[in-house]
């Protein structure tokens, strides 16, 4: 998924990114980075981990400048390694390009082999390389056009922030997939972010989404141009962030997080009641808007039976199984005095792998919980995502090797309830149509790849 962000014309540029950074952890906990220019020069910092831990002060003033854009990872291709890190950054015969990708490309392999052939030397295994050396190529006269050539030919999802010398650039695929907002802040100074809770967080005021297929480039004078390439009547923005990635005080895709996922809780109580039962909790953080929908709906008491460690990070966005295992037993805590004897109904956003699911379960049984019936506020999901979401493997994915109920069992549950599809894209912001949500219904807007990029590209 990632999380990037961008500003033009400020003097403490990189310090604002770093701050922007800390509002989009939540999209990659990996590593993170941040290149800045002043003057034609340009300096770079990036490091494996958390942004609060690995930018010191000392290492901060290395950065100057009125320019800067960040990025927080989350890997879906390349390994996770400090070779990897982003803003990629490279110095070739037309100056400096600078670089930040959040997304996953489907056909980078292909266009790797052919920069290859042609005498490219790559020093990472990320999907977003290959953009950087057509960049370096491009005959275009201005960084927009240089950008739009650079893309032309390139599938799958991106939103960019590209620094060419001194000109910050955003674009966003033609399908629209990933997010990417437009800020003011004191009226002259540009910001890009993945989420406008990053904007909040400097004191920018949002202006308006990057379109789908629109090239954005910014002179450090505050002067703005536009192009637009090819775009579909119909987008495809990823339902999957209104469900979990964003985070609830966000506005992506033009509409509020918190209020989409309220939404998906009271359409999920509509089809799947759980009568009998004495309260609802969360599986906090990212399905508490969904239980209290489902409260509100269904009239139960919302309760904190579990809680969370939050010096724990999220547990799906590790890059490994065993990361996630581990995390989970110090991220959750269940409260016995509240769940000792009672009927429960336990609200999560889904299920992937099911472990996670199964532990949380195990551990509110442990407390005592009488019955347990699981609602989920998204479908079931059933194949890979190619687009920036972890799930490379259908064998990793419980519902698509197994029955509602033969889950039921496997996460030891009284019942399971999910949403639809049709209800879940009923209950976002301007549905139900212009999402992808191939993971749920293999109904995938591209041609996918034969083999995952994870797997193709290291």
């Amino acid at each position: 998924m990632c999380g990037i962000f961008g500003i033009s014309g400020h003097a403490d540029a990189a310090a604002l990114t770093h701050l922007g950074l800390y509002s989009l952890q939540h999209r990659g906990q990996e590593s993170a980075g941040i290149v800045a220019v002043k003057d034609g020069a340009v300096n770079v910092l990036r490091a494996m981990g958390l942004v609060s831990d690995k930018f010191s002060a000392e290492s901060m003033r290395t950065l100057a400048g009125p320019v800067a854009i960040g990025h927080t990872r989350y890997s879906t291709a390349g390994s996770s390694t400090i070779e990897n890190a982003q803003p990629a950054l490279v110095r070739f015969k037309g100056g400096h390009i600078a670089l930040a990708h959040n997304g996953n490309l489907t056909n980078a392999t292909e266009v790797r082999r052919s920069l290859e052939e042609d005498g490219s030397i790559f020093s990472s295994t990320m999907d977003s390389e290959v953009i950087v050396h057509r960049l370096a190529r491009a005959k275009g006269e201005r960084p927009e056009e240089k950008l739009a050539e650079a893309l032309r030919g390139i599938e799958g999802a991106y939103s960019l922030l590209v620094i060419i010398g001194d000109t910050l650039v955003a674009a966003r695929d033609p399908l629209g997939w990933r997010p990417l907002v437009m800020g003011r802040l004191n009226g002259g100074t540009t910001v890009f972010a993945s989420e406008s809770c990053a904007l909040d967080i400097v004191g920018a005021t949002v202006e308006r989404e990057i379109a789908p297929g629109e090239i954005v480039a910014v002179e450090p004078n505050g002067s703005v141009r536009t192009i637009q390439m090819p775009a579909p009547a119909e987008q495809r923005r990823c339902v999957f962030e209104y469900v979990y990635f964003a985070r609830p005080d966000s506005r992506v895709f033009g509409g509020s997080v918190d209020r989409a996922r309220r939404a998906l809780g009271r359409r999920l109580a509509e089809e799947h009641p759980a009568p009998g039962a004495d309260f609802v909790f969360s599986v906090p953080d990212s399905s508490n808007s969904a239980a209290l929908g489902f409260a509100e709906a269904s009239g139960l008491p919302l309760e904190l039976a579990l809680i969370r460690n939050h010096y724990v990070g999220r547990t799906f966005i590790q890059p490994t199984q065993q990361g996630r295992d581990e995390k989970v037993k110090v991220k959750y805590n269940a409260v016995r005095e509240i769940l000792a004897g009672r009927s429960v109904v336990m609200v999560d956003d889904s299920i992937v792998r099911g472990t996670t699911t199964r532990g949380l379960v195990a551990l509110v049984r442990a407390a005592g919980a009488r019955e347990v019936h699981m609602r989920v506020s998204s479908p079931p999901i059933t194949g890979p995502c190619y687009y920036g979401i972890d799930t490379p493997d259908r064998e990793q994915l419980i519902a698509a090797n197994h029955s509602i109920e033969e889950i039921a069992r496997r996460i030891g549950v009284d019942s399971l309830g999910y949403i639809s599809l049709d209800g879940m894209l009923g209950a976002v912001p301007d549905g139900p149509s212009g999402f992808c949500h191939a993971c749920f219904s293999g109904q995938y807007p591209t041609q996918p790849p034969t083999i995952p990029e994870k797997r193709r590209l290291g």
